[in-house]
């Protein structure tokens, strides 16, 4: 892409959040590189403005430990106001059963709770990470959002994946090169009832592999079967450490380990449903 669509951009971007946080503003924020680059761009966008920024973080168990700690870093770095919202979603938005929909029905219910938290402060506008890329694959938490009138700055200036990253490092922000973090419902194939023990056996085996130096990891679950999936390149990784990786897994309580030959790819447990 020429340089001067990149700028246009970027500058699009900065002219509409800064808009939005021309008064008190929110940002649904997980501590990624998405809602960090809103983040950054409506905090100096409110510091001349004299207004504040909201950075709210949802704290839940469909999410790997350890985020919160992180998210509230980032924030701090930006002098935003770091708020800590507590949801108990998998029972009280109806996902516990993993059904197709689960993303629509979760974005609909953590929506809905910012709003009512938010409303609280006096704040109207809540911003959200979807980016260009988001909206051409099966994302049906987009379609909760819009419905709830969210504001998706990255994906209406058509920012790409690619390019957040870019430009979170020419802002400096520290996770702009983090990996993303999707829920952890996202490892369990549909119809399959999920709890918060199988969510946590599954973050700590990521947590695990991650420790062998691995950028992208998901540990999908087929019953007691675990199946890794790590980027090509990182392949061998695994094999050369297989012994270690299968004992920490079976220790779990996974009986089949598996490596995934695809690779990793965003979104596998998709595939029969798009």
């Amino acid at each position: 892409m020429p340089v001067n669509a990149y700028e246009s951009k970027c500058e699009r971007l900065k002219k509409k959040v800064g808009g939005y946080a021309s008064e008190d503003v929110a940002v649904a924020f997980s501590g990624g590189v998405d809602s960090s680059l809103l983040l950054k761009i409506a905090c100096d966008a409110a510091r001349e403005r004299g207004t504040r920024v909201y950075g709210v973080f949802l704290y839940t168990m469909l999410h790997p430990q350890g985020e919160l700690e992180e998210a509230e870093k980032v924030a701090r770095e930006m002098n935003a106001i770091f708020h800590v919202l507590k949801i108990n979603e998998l029972e009280e938005a109806g996902i516990a059963e993993n059904p197709a929909d689960r993303c629509y029905r979760c974005k609909r219910y953590l929506f809905q709770r910012i709003q009512e938290e938010m409303s609280s402060f006096g704040v109207r506008w809540i911003l959200e990470g979807t980016n260009e890329d988001d909206l051409h694959v099966y994302r049906p938490g987009i379609r909760a959002v819009r419905e709830l009138g969210i504001i998706s700055p990255l994906a209406e200036v058509k920012m790409t994946k690619k390019e957040v990253r870019r430009m979170a490092e020419e802002y400096g922000i520290s996770v702009s090169k983090k990996p993303s973090v999707p829920c952890l419902a996202t490892r369990f194939p549909y119809g399959t009832r999920i709890s918060y023990e199988e969510m946590q056996k599954v973050g700590a085996g990521e947590a695990f592999l991650k420790t062998l130096g691995l950028f992208n990891v998901r540990l999908r679950v087929h019953g007691k079967i675990a199946r890794i999936e790590v980027d090509r390149q990182d392949m061998t990784v695994i094999l050369d450490k297989k012994d270690v990786v299968t004992e920490y897994l079976k220790n779990l309580g996974y009986i089949y380990i598996t490596l995934d030959l695809e690779g990793f790819r965003s979104g596998s447990m998709d595939t029969e449903i798009r």
